[in-house]
């Protein structure tokens, strides 16, 4: 697999993981999702889903199971997000290692291409889930209202840097 393979989303949604539905789940083949947590599901610091985000999650597990897969390192902080969901949870997982991924999405029983990581970050969520032979959705970023992004600078230099390698990163929905 190419540097560029490595990179390349699956699927680029343009909007928050909001707009993952049953129906373009269905169409895709997908059977279970890995979620990343910070800015892909809650802003950074939060400690609990909005009302939308858990009523999604609960409408999304009638589909497909769900587990979440963080790199942050505070425990409490995502086990009690976790909960919120009633999912699986592995926390300062250290991505793009593969090792705790590979261990969510073995618990899942599916088939990996069956399995989608879903993540706001090409060189963490993105990179780690083609380097473990899931399905990558690149979603945008879930930032508190009328706050500024500060992953912003590094998210456009993973894209630059991206785009420099010939990664095609135009929204695919």
């Amino acid at each position: 697999m190419t540097r560029m393979h490595l990179l390349q989303p699956d699927l680029i949604l343009g909007k928050s993981v909001l707009g993952i539905t049953p129906e373009l789940l269905i169409r895709r083949g997908l059977k279970g999702l890995v979620l990343d947590v910070d800015e892909t599901i809650v802003p950074v610091g939060r400690k609990q889903l909005d009302p939308e985000v858990q009523a999604w999650a609960k409408h999304i597990q009638t589909v497909v199971p769900l587990s979440l897969v963080s790199n942050n390192v505070g425990y409490e902080r995502i086990k009690t997000i976790a909960e919120g969901m009633n999912v699986p949870f592995i926390a300062s997982a250290g991505k793009p290692s593969r090792r705790k991924l590979r261990k969510a999405a073995v618990e899942m029983g599916l088939p990996f291409e069956q399995i989608a990581m879903v993540g706001d970050r090409l060189f963490t969520d993105v990179l780690a889930g083609n380097r473990l032979g899931l399905f990558t959705i690149l979603v945008q970023p879930m930032l508190e209202p009328n706050s500024r992004d500060p992953k912003n600078l590094l998210r456009n230099a993973e894209f630059w840097i991206s785009k420099q390698l010939g990664v095609a990163l135009k929204e695919s929905i």
